[in-house]
């Protein structure tokens, strides 16, 4: 009879072992104000998006590294460049240097010249040098098991026919405005959607206001999001209402460093979205302070360079938990309803 008992109890712990494996999970890591957003699946396939700055002693490589380990990660198999600028780029080389990378995904060549920008290309090429490479454009697919990744946006091209259940009309499109042409490489990052059963999340990098209008007008080619990356470190000359209440996301993660992003006006739209549950930060931004920052609890790092991130375990039912390692402040949001 014990040995019976003994026997559904290692079943049972075998089976809750097993369920623990079968989330799709984010980890945005940080990098002081860029990006590094590391994505594994159920089944052990990995997809980092950007590697950080450049410098600092491998700083941002050997989080990146800490993080891929901790995830059981050997190689990171797809890794994924938005656009060429420092923060986002600039810590490839470093990163390919101490840690094995499959293949690697980018827009096609930097558009940008002058010293910085060919300085970039050149260590980003060296690193590409040391795996397969896939230039992709909108509409795209990143071939990862069991998890649907489809470029929307790349070289300042978006996807041209709607995603499924998406393309509705965005009635926001009309106050939705103008700003000066960017012609950066902000405004051809690539940017993807991520879709694991019904949970569904979007990171768009650096991608600029115009480029953003686009995507959802005059109908909204994107669709509803859980989880929303907020564009451009939550900078206002990113992230207008039309795309960010178009995807009315429950919540939002904001990859802003102490001193980038987190821009008031960022801020108030995040608030104003439709069905938005809460802001979760990577760090708190001074220039907003404590009239705009989420509260302390749901924020990685209180202070400069303390080097924590937070992550978003998510159930292919559409439920999905966000954690905060510096508190161990954990919670968790039910399926959307009606999805």
């Amino acid at each position: 009879m014990n040995r019976i008992l003994f026997a559904a109890l290692l079943s049972l712990g075998a089976v809750t072992l097993g369920a623990a494996g079968k989330t799709l999970d984010i980890h945005f890591i940080d990098v002081e104000g860029g990006q590094a957003t590391l994505i594994v699946t159920p089944a052990g396939e990995s997809l980092l998006i950007d590697a950080g700055w450049p410098g600092f002693e491998g700083r941002d490589a050997k989080r990146i590294v800490e993080a891929a380990k901790k995830a059981g990660l050997r190689q990171i198999d797809y890794m994924a460049i938005t656009h060429y600028h420092r923060d986002h780029v600039g810590g490839v080389q470093q990163l390919a240097d101490a840690f094995p990378i499959g293949t690697f995904v980018d827009h096609g060549p930097n558009t940008e010249t002058g010293p910085t920008a060919a300085e970039l290309s050149a260590s980003y090429e060296k690193a590409v040098a040391k795996g397969k490479h896939l230039v992709l454009k909108p509409g795209a697919k990143i071939p990862m098991k069991g998890v649907d990744v489809t470029v929307v946006a790349a070289r300042g091209e978006g996807i041209a026919a709607p995603l499924r259940g998406a393309g509705k009309p965005n009635p926001l499109c009309g106050a939705a405005g103008q700003k000066p042409e960017d012609k950066t490489e902000n405004a051809r990052s690539l940017g993807v959607m991520v879709q694991f059963g019904r949970f569904r999340f979007v990171d768009l990098g650096d991608l600029t206001w115009n480029k953003e209008v686009d995507l959802v007008c005059p109908s909204n080619r994107l669709g509803n999001v859980d989880v929303y990356l907020t564009t451009h470190h939550g900078m206002d000359i990113s992230g207008p209402p039309a795309i960010v209440h178009a995807l009315a996301p429950r919540v939002a993660i904001m990859n802003n460093g102490s001193k980038k992003g987190g821009a008031p006006a960022a801020w108030q739209v995040l608030k104003a979205s439709p069905g938005i549950e809460d802001i979760w930060q990577v760090h708190f931004a001074m220039a907003g302070g404590k009239d705009n920052n989420a509260p302390e609890e749901f924020i990685a790092n209180l202070d400069e360079s303390t080097g924590f991130g937070l992550s978003v375990m998510a159930e292919s039912n559409g439920a999905f938990t966000v954690s905060n390692p510096r508190n161990g402040k954990s919670k968790t949001y039910k399926p959307r309803s009606g999805s």
